[in-house]
């Protein structure tokens, strides 16, 4: 398996992403979308979720297919961002049609940064008029780092963010991710040199640091971020996607698959504090040729990119005034 041209999500084609953020907000928006319904589902690992529609993404419901994605910053005002995405897509004529009405069909999740130096003083919610904006800025090639939903995304010990990775299988199936990095755990070992993802590294993609040498890692589970919010409140979220042809029971399978992903990557993982949440969808071009076998390759090629992009997502990460921890370059190329 080798990265897409992109090593983004959008190597599956047809896929869009669009951000919108505000720098004095320390917040934003990230959406995804397509030029046709996707099949879809979800998958909650975290004990604290933050989510809109996610109950008609079960194999079990009805909904045939979902317009758009929304990941977004805010807690739970972020939510709001996914109104803007549906009034743009029925500005666009585009949603589930019902009778005379188009009603579109907008799964969202978010993290929480309402604490991490950002101006929150605002009276009227600035998520839908987000939402709109980075629906209106979708394309395939799309920027990393503090930009959209992970502008002000912390990990435990450095600045998170939103992050993207692909992979390419050998029977020509593409799987990608896209995350956002906002977890209580830590994404380097202590030190913040070294990432927990580096074994799935390619190609220097995040620094090229390799594996930590010490021993006995993960039972130091200090926090920086928790001292500057003071609070437990954290999410790592994102969306999979594969081009190929799966069914709703089949996309919910890649969603569990893809959560080892965050395990790889996070440390610690899934916790009480976190709202871990995967997407999964797919375009449904490409037909499988060994269902059982192509199923699990997907599977395991999606919790590779989801570990590969939450890595991206902090190595991309730029500084921005009032920061309440550094970015991974500070700390290891200054």
């Amino acid at each position: 398996m080798q990265p897409g041209p992109l090593n983004l999500i959008t190597d599956v084609r047809g896929l869009k992403v669009g951000h919108a953020h505000n720098a004095a907000l320390k917040s934003g928006t990230t959406v995804l979308t397509a030029d046709k319904p996707l099949l879809s589902s979800v998958h909650v690992m975290g004990g604290a979720p933050g989510s809109r529609e996610t109950d008609l993404l079960d194999p079990d419901k009805s909904a045939p297919g979902v317009d758009a994605f929304v990941l977004s910053g805010g807690s739970a005002f972020g939510l709001d961002a996914a109104s803007g995405v549906v009034q743009g897509l029925r500005d666009m004529g585009r949603g589930f049609p019902v009778h005379t009405a188009r009603v579109p069909i907008v799964p969202a999740a978010i993290i929480f940064d309402l604490i991490n130096g950002g101006d929150k003083d605002w009276h009227t919610s600035p998520y839908p008029a987000l939402g709109q904006a980075a629906l209106s800025d979708v394309e395939a090639n799309f920027a990393l780092g503090s930009v959209g939903a992970g502008t002000g995304a912390m990990s435990a010990m450095l600045k998170g963010g939103t992050g993207s990775a692909s992979l390419v299988l050998d029977s020509g199936i593409t799987v990608g991710a896209l995350m956002i990095a906002n977890p209580i755990g830590s994404v380097t070992t202590p030190g913040e040199r070294h990432f927990w993802a580096a074994p799935y590294e390619i190609d220097s993609e995040f620094g090229g640091k390799g594996v930590d040498p010490s021993t006995g890692l993960g039972r130091d589970l200090n926090s920086e971020k928790i001292t500057a919010m003071l609070k437990h409140a954290n999410t790592t979220i994102g969306i999979v996607a594969t081009d190929a042809k799966l069914n709703k029971a089949q996309c919910k399978r890649i969603a569990i698959a893809a959560h080892d992903g965050i395990g790889r990557a996070c440390v610690p993982a899934h916790t009480p504090m976190d709202g871990d949440l995967i997407f999964s969808t797919t375009t449904g071009d490409k037909d499988l040729t060994n269902p059982d076998f192509d199923l699990a390759m997907i599977g395991h090629a999606a919790a590779l990119c989801v570990t590969r992009a939450i890595a991206r997502a902090v190595y991309e990460a730029s500084p921005a005034p009032n920061d309440l921890l550094p970015t991974w370059r500070e700390k290891n190329e200054t």
